[in-house]
């Protein structure tokens, strides 16, 4: 089944790390993070596969979560829809250059970059959050200034998502709010980007042969229940605070990860 020995013990211990990893992708954003770290850092596969594998579950998580900010209204706005499309069609190349990238980044360079996005992510957050900045830029979809700035940001993002395997939410969500969107709805708007990004990162990496169909489903299944879990707690807690537990995490876990 597996390309690889493993035991029952891993096992377990990656479907929980996946099912945390769904509740902070809609809750937080930095949560699929996670699952990438957990298969590069427990698993003896290729980074192309930890990188492939990851975006395999990431469309299903994309998709799960839009439906589910869709139910609650986030994403039920001209605003909301105006923003997650033009992130979405701007993430579509960066993704396909990130995934033809990664063919050429050895293992020890994947993870070196891994662990250097992880730590930024998670300085960012801590910082800001203990400082309570305001946003660096306010940003208006409905200018042509705020369009140009969403395209520029949403390939930025698919280059950087699709060459890690790391989910779009991870770093679209902090960049969202860095720009002046409300937490909630970048949280919505960063779960229909990720389905373009997963979608188009995933092709790239099937036609490498770099997708673990059985890893794939190991981790999705409670990867999606985590994410309706995290939808249903970002409504009930402030996510500044569990925004600021994820920073820490990504922070601590980042120089692991670069050695």
């Amino acid at each position: 089944m597996f390309d690889f020995a493993i035991g029952f013990p891993l096992i377990i211990v990656l479907m929980v790390i996946a099912f945390l990893s769904g509740i902070g992708i809609t809750t937080i954003g930095p949560g699929g993070i996670f699952v990438t770290i957990a298969l590069y850092s427990l698993t003896p596969v290729s980074s192309g596969t930890v990188a492939g594998t990851a975006h395999a579950t990431f469309i299903a998580t994309g998709i799960v979560g839009s439906a589910a900010y869709v139910h609650s209204g986030e994403l039920k706005t001209g605003e909301a829809r105006a923003m997650a499309l033009i992130l979405s069609l701007s993430c579509i190349i960066g993704a396909l250059i990130g995934a033809y990238v990664n063919s050429f980044v050895p293992r020890t360079i994947f993870g070196l970059l891994l662990g250097i996005v992880a730590m930024a992510t998670g300085i960012t957050i801590v910082y800001r959050e203990r400082r309570d900045l305001s946003p660096l830029y306010q940003l208006n979809v409905a200018r042509r200034e705020g369009q140009v700035v969403l395209g520029v940001l949403g390939f930025a993002l698919g280059v950087t998502s699709g060459l890690l395997g790391v989910g779009g939410p991870v770093i679209a969500v902090p960049a969202l709010i860095l720009i002046g969107v409300p937490m909630l709805l970048a949280l919505a708007v960063a779960q229909v980007q990720s389905i373009f990004i997963a979608a188009f990162a995933t092709t790239g990496y099937l036609i490498q042969g770099n997708v673990s169909v059985p890893l794939a489903v190991l981790v999705g299944l409670p990867l999606l229940a985590g994410v309706v879990a995290g939808w249903k707690v970002a409504h009930l807690i402030n996510p500044a605070r569990l925004k600021v537990v994820s920073g820490i995490v990504l922070i601590v876990v980042g120089p692991y990860l670069a050695l």
